[in-house]
């Protein structure tokens, strides 16, 4: 979807106006050795294997060290925080393409992970499935979600219609 692209874009565009941006994206985060480990565990075609409540709560994990030493510092200096991929990526993917949990209780457990914080402003980047795994064919070998089947990906993508149609804030 250009979805990087978009962001860098965004960043510029913020700081030309004096704000001052501070960039990353999950699972991961930047500044954020701990949850980078816990990324390249999730992406691990290795790990193909990892049961899906395993996978939910890596995540968590790897979000509530990247919200703690990351997000809220530069929060709190005055920082525009533009993060690529937040909790309702993990709504997405472990509710509606995982079929893990009701889906207001991932909501509170995310809520945990994230010392309440939500983003202001969520925005959705859209493709079709087909087409946007074989924009990633090259990288595909090397990340374990990405390696998942269409149906999968179909199941995430309506998944997160179906958030931006729901009452719940992501």
């Amino acid at each position: 979807t250009g979805k990087t692209t978009q962001i860098k874009l965004l960043k510029q565009k913020l700081e030309k106006q004096g704000i001052q941006v501070f960039l990353t994206r999950e699972p991961g985060g930047t500044d954020c050795p701990i949850a980078e480990k816990i990324r390249h565990l999730l992406k691990d075609p290795e790990n193909k294997n990892m049961c899906a409540k395993t996978e939910f709560f890596l995540f968590l994990a790897s979000r509530a060290q990247h919200v703690e030493q990351s997000i809220v510092p530069y929060l709190q200096k005055g920082y525009a925080v533009i993060c690529d991929r937040f909790y309702g990526s993990t709504l997405a993917y472990q509710h509606f393409g995982r079929g893990l949990f009701d889906l207001l209780e991932m909501k509170k457990i995310n809520s945990l992970a994230t010392g309440g914080l939500e983003p202001d402003l969520t925005i959705l980047f859209d493709i079709d499935p087909e087409k946007g795994l074989s924009r990633i064919n090259d990288r595909r070998s090397q990340d374990r979600l990405d390696n998942e089947k269409t149906a999968f990906h179909r199941k995430v993508r309506q998944g997160f219609w179906q958030l931006t149609k729901s009452i719940i804030k992501i």
